[in-house]
């Protein structure tokens, strides 16, 4: 393993120049400074993590805490994990993945360890019950979700009310009066996840305004389910020429339900979905859907972390912030105008 030692001696100047060029703490010429550049770089040299971050006091490690349950979508949640670990390498850093639902013991269990500098949680529910103990324990942290009460904390996350409001607009927009609006299985709303909520919000006072008549349904997303809430759908409001679903694993049983029942899509009812456009692309047809970039929202919360441990290892108080992003409605073959009322 090549050591500074090697690289001093490569560079013809001394180890501790060589620390002084990598940590920055002291002036050094340019000519130095690149003559040393050039033997790390030549040599493969890379600071051992352990004796950088007793220096530094710092690990330049942030801890992903994504609690992989059943009833989450887990390719979105991995891609935000990506986007958050290809990020953090930008930063120098690298991420510590916490899959288990430990909750409030899992955040305390990581700031006793010292094993990272901040945390970013994902998967953030309204009255988050981990986020107290960031707040106790004094970790810095930025959350991929938005909770009640966000303060001194840093937030990113989609627009979840204005994504709702979306798709009541497209139907109402297009002429459909009767709603039906299928959502995540019973334990998504049971534990206040704010995405789930906050579209549902979104598009009730949406439909309210546009004067729809709506139901919701939960489902838990698997064929079975999701025949049992088509049928009880369409027995409750068998008018229902719109359907807005967020939850990926019912979007295909849905859309063979109603073809296997005598519905075209989009001529008979009308389909529109809260993903990613990707799973949108994959159907027949393809599905009309409001979106948002994973891949944005695992940027923004690296970035706000690392402001939070600049200014923290300054001495200065971290600014917090909130960052809302976007939705994006795009119009596919899943949508059309709504069927004529036979006279």
């Amino acid at each position: 393993m090549v050591t500074i030692a090697d690289v001093a001696r490569h560079a013809g100047v001394s180890s501790s120049t060589v620390s002084y060029v990598l940590s920055g703490k002291r002036a050094i010429s340019e000519e130095t400074r690149n003559r040393v550049r050039i033997s790390v770089r030549e040599l493969g040299y890379h600071p051992n993590a352990g004796a950088r971050a007793l220096a530094a006091r710092r690990s330049h490690i942030v801890a992903l805490m994504v609690p992989l349950r059943t009833d989450v979508y887990v390719p979105v949640m991995m891609e935000i994990a990506i986007a958050v670990t290809m990020a953090a390498r930008q930063h120098g850093y690298d991420v510590l993945l916490i899959t288990n639902d430990e909750g409030p013991d899992g955040v305390k269990r990581i700031a006793a360890s010292g094993l990272a500098d901040g945390v970013i949680l994902m998967d953030v529910e309204l009255d988050d019950e981990r986020i107290p103990v960031l707040r106790a324990q004094g970790v810095q942290a930025a959350l991929i979700g938005l909770p009640d009460d966000p303060q001194s904390l840093s937030c990113v996350d989609h627009d979840f009310i204005a994504a709702g409001a979306l798709c009541a607009d497209h139907l109402a927009d297009l002429g459909h009066s009767e709603i039906a609006f299928i959502g995540y299985g019973s334990g998504v709303y049971h534990r206040h996840a704010g995405y789930a909520e906050r579209t549902l919000t979104g598009f009730r006072d949406q439909a309210e305004q546009r004067g729809l008549r709506f139901l919701h349904r939960s489902c838990e997303g698997t064929y079975e389910s999701t025949a049992g809430t088509l049928a009880r759908i369409l027995a409750d409001r068998p008018g229902t020429t719109g359907f807005v679903v967020q939850n990926e694993g019912a979007i295909g049983p849905l859309l063979t339900l109603l073809r296997t029942s005598g519905r075209t899509v989009p001529e008979d009812v009308s389909v529109i979905a809260l993903c990613q456009d990707q799973l949108a692309e994959q159907f027949a047809p393809r599905l009309t859907a409001v979106t948002g970039s994973a891949q944005e929202l695992g940027r923004v919360a690296v970035d706000q972390i690392m402001r939070r441990l600049t200014a923290a290892a300054a001495g200065d108080r971290p600014v917090d912030d909130r960052v809302l992003l976007t939705p994006v409605l795009t119009v596919r073959d899943s949508t059309g105008p709504a069927p004529r009322q036979q006279s």
